[in-house]
């Protein structure tokens, strides 16, 4: 029986390569239900090529574009509107597997009713554990969903930490998380205050949308995907670290207490843990390059202080201290820095004031541990209006 699929975000670069995968695999995969937010050429080209029964639009006036572009082809699908049908989808009964991959904050109580409907999630939109913390992960015991991270990072650690996760405590000495480095791992820091979006955007390994290259630009995304970890595996914030290894060859390791390391290595490709989530247990062609050791140039590693780099990456030491404080912290720096980013792509910031607006938004909103979807909206929206404020201080 063919796996029916929801693939949200599915006009972005991860939506894009899942679909790839499944493409591949027309006997395992089908894809049930794809949204976007406003890409209609491109929605109305995967609607055309898959057949979804359904497909969402956040957006009023693209889903109602969408919905008459559809009705002119002839083809099968239903278009819905917003973010109550993307909860709809996600929990559909229809739907085994839903891979998140919309981009921030906005994909929270989508996965959310994917965890509490038991679905298997595969896991690309870090924000959600980022911004929900234990309650997302309490949403997933409760609905006995199968979580599976996506990210790069996160798979790769998930594929060298043992089978049972009851045995991870006590086996296991620390995570040790890669990162590229980014374009200006080799900068000069002072020099950073003139950087534009353009370069901002160009990273050395990885294709990937606007915001996330801003976000590995700064560290943030490390700084992310350091939090997503602490929710994803349980260990303790001490027992996380990042490495610079500019080649991403090497994905992430996992440290046993015996001193042994185990890594998953691969290419740059996204392909890889993608499809890797979708056939979990089993493994299936990704068709990204196999890795070449025979053409493999010398894999360099590049320490971290325990402030991690502060002049030219002074954001990755926020990881730990929001881990460190009241629960909610974590949702506060990721709606400020979803607001600074966007305001440094508009030209309204400086790519060094990224740093200022995260900072000075911890400072304003005092975080109360969220008890609900509802708490962690609100606490987004105080979070952002902070963010805003500190914006406009600066672009006075």
């Amino acid at each position: 029986m063919k796996q029916r699929i929801a693939v949200l975000g599915s006009t972005g670069s991860v939506g894009a390569n899942t679909l790839d995968v499944i493409a591949r695999h027309p006997d395992r995969f089908e894809v049930f239900a794809l949204s976007a937010s406003s890409q209609v050429d491109l929605m109305l080209e995967q609607c055309a090529r898959f057949r979804p029964r359904l497909a969402v639009m956040a957006r009023e006036d693209a889903g109602r574009e969408l919905a008459q572009r559809i009705e002119s082809s002839g083809l099968p699908t239903k278009v819905l509107v917003g973010q109550r049908a993307l909860q709809e989808v996600a929990s559909h009964e229809s739907v085994d597997t839903v891979m998140a991959a919309i981009v921030g904050a906005a994909g929270l109580a989508s996965c959310l009713a994917a965890a509490r409907a038991g679905k298997r999630l595969l896991l690309a939109n870090k924000e959600a554990l980022v911004v929900g913390g234990d309650l997302f992960i309490q949403a997933v015991k409760q609905g006995g969903a199968t979580l599976l991270p996506i990210d790069s990072e996160h798979s790769a650690i998930f594929q060298s930490l043992p089978e049972n996760p009851a045995t991870w405590d006590a086996r296991v000495e620390k995570i040790i998380l890669t990162a590229s480095g980014g374009p200006f791992r080799t900068r000069d820091p002072a020099s950073l205050r003139n950087v534009t979006p353009e370069e901002a955007c160009a990273h050395p390994n990885w294709v990937m949308g606007r915001k996330i290259s801003v976000d590995s630009a700064t560290m943030m995304n490390k700084a992310l995907e350091v939090i997503e970890a602490r929710f994803l595996f349980g260990l303790a914030p001490d027992r996380l670290e990042v490495v610079i290894h500019p080649q991403s060859v090497i994905h992430s390791m996992v440290q046993y207490r015996d001193s042994s390391v185990v890594a998953q290595l691969g290419t740059p490709d996204m392909r890889v843990p993608i499809a890797y989530g979708l056939a979990w247990p089993d493994r299936v062609v990704s068709g990204a390059q196999a890795l070449d050791f025979h053409a493999l140039a010398g894999m360099s590693f590049e320490a971290m202080d325990s402030r991690g780099h502060p002049e030219r990456f002074p954001g990755l030491a926020l990881a730990w201290d929001s881990l460190r404080a009241p629960g909610g912290t974590t949702a506060v720096l990721n709606a400020a820095n979803e607001v600074g980013v966007a305001a440094f792509l508009e030209r309204r910031i400086r790519f060094d004031q990224i740093h200022r607006v995260n900072v000075e938004t911890l400072e304003a909103v005092t975080a109360s541990k969220p008890a609900s979807l509802d708490d962690l909206l609100a606490l987004d929206v105080l979070s952002r209006e902070a963010a805003n404020r500190s914006i406009a201080r600066l672009g006075t």
